[in-house]
């Protein structure tokens, strides 16, 4: 619960106050429970209105200059168009750069704690819808229907959010991993 209300809150004090009264409401409003979906999903519904309210009133405070640009790339290519061959080649629109493998990558390397902090960097850079649907995803293990239920959006749209957020983590680890090869086939 900490970390969902922590996605609409700008400090951990604040989602530890949320998640707080996200159980004062809980047990206030349990007898009111009408069933109608799952009680982890009303549970998290009640955070998610108190984080978004919440979230908003503090950062009330936050010049507005700060916040431009925000979501304003909602329409980019989740794939570079670059690496995709062009309409006039023998292959129209397939992959002119794929994807690196990794399996090249030791394993080691992969889980290692610096490779995980660039995901979660990654996912931190990611606009807000898109950091929420991939965190209740692929982190939290929530099921497509339960986000879909949760963030009150239709199946399309948490699909082509967590489209874009996989892809722009992939290819941030992708960079950097890139990276690390290039410095390891360096001479010494």
């Amino acid at each position: 619960m900490l970390r969902i209300a922590s996605l609409y809150t700008p400090s951990r004090a604040v989602a530890e106050d949320v998640v707080q009264e996200t159980w004062l409401g809980v047990l206030q409003g349990l007898d009111r429970f009408e069933g109608r979906s799952s009680l982890k999903t009303w549970i998290f519904r009640i955070l998610t209105n108190r984080a978004k309210t919440r979230g908003q009133r503090e950062r009330r405070s936050i010049p507005f200059s700060a916040l431009a640009g925000a979501e304003t790339n909602s329409d980019e290519p989740a794939v570079d168009p670059s690496r995709f061959q062009g309409d006039d080649e023998h292959f129209a629109r397939g992959w002119a750069s794929p994807p690196a493998s990794w399996e090249e990558v030791p394993e080691d390397r992969l889980l290692s704690t610096e490779t995980l902090s660039k995901v979660d960097e990654a996912i931190a850079a990611l606009p807000e819808m898109q950091r929420i649907v991939i965190t209740l995803r692929d982190i939290e293990g929530w099921s497509s229907q339960e986000v879909c239920n949760l963030l009150d959006i239709s199946e399309t749209n948490q699909r082509v959010l967590l489209h874009r957020a996989r892809s722009k983590v992939r290819r941030a680890l992708e960079k950097y991993l890139d990276t690390e090869q290039d410095e390891e086939k360096a001479p010494a």
